[in-house]
């Protein structure tokens, strides 16, 4: 059985300043500043026309609110990072197991690969086209408008057979013999990894497929290898 890992990207050990600290010292700075010049526009008004004392509490107030919202913004970056972090730790259990998604499947030569096309809502024709990993199409048959799983065997319209290797699925749907587009199609992929990729935790499968979680319609056991 292969082993394999839920693995987290290293963090440097190069000492930094925490991104909270940082942006602390900012908003001292910044209001220390605010202070300084609000203090420099008292001392030189003019005594003869001074400013009306509801512009400096105005002032104040506005940047009392650009400051919380600022402060509010880098709370919600730090919740967010800290949910994808909880995500991750949800989804490790699903390496080992089997995904049913849009991903690439291996095809030995011998055993067929079990695919779940779903037609268009009003199709009344399907096309089952398979492609390999280099995007070139190799097989197109007709299969049933009901959804229901579909055993792709490798064969070639003249008889030929695949090679070995990875491929990938669309359906295309028709009505009336006008095409109605095609969407990609399901099968079932072992899942040998769970990473943080640049919007969340992300799942690579054993074809080289990275999915998000959501993307993924089904689970179950992975077969022993």
């Amino acid at each position: 059985m292969q082993t394999t890992s839920t693995t987290i990207p290293p963090s440097s050990t190069t000492p930094t300043t925490t991104p909270a600290t940082t942006t602390a010292q900012t908003h001292s700075a910044d209001f220390q500043m605010f202070l300084k010049m609000l203090t420099a526009q008292m001392k030189n008004q003019d005594p003869m026309n001074p400013i009306d004392s509801t512009a400096y509490a105005t002032q104040l107030a506005t940047f009392s609110g650009v400051e919380q919202q600022v402060k509010t913004n880098d709370l919600l970056t730090s919740l967010t990072g800290q949910m994808g972090v909880s995500g991750m730790g949800q989804i490790a259990g699903w390496v080992g197991m089997e995904a049913r998604a849009p991903v690439m499947a291996t095809y030995d030569g011998t055993r067929p690969v079990t695919v779940y096309p779903e037609a268009a809502k009003g199709a009344d024709k399907a096309m089952l086209v398979a492609y390999d990993s280099s995007g070139r199409e190799v097989t197109r048959q007709e299969v049933a408008v009901t959804s229901g799983p579909v055993n792709w065997t490798g064969k070639t319209a003249i008889g030929g057979q695949v090679m070995p290797g990875l491929y990938s699925f669309k359906l295309e749907s028709f009505a009336a013999g006008q095409p109605m587009g095609s969407t990609p199609v399901d099968c079932y992929a072992r899942i040998v990894e769970a990473r943080m990729g640049t919007d969340g935790p992300v799942l690579v499968t054993d074809g080289g497929s990275t999915i998000a979680p959501k993307d993924v319609h089904a689970l179950r056991p992975g077969a022993l290898q």
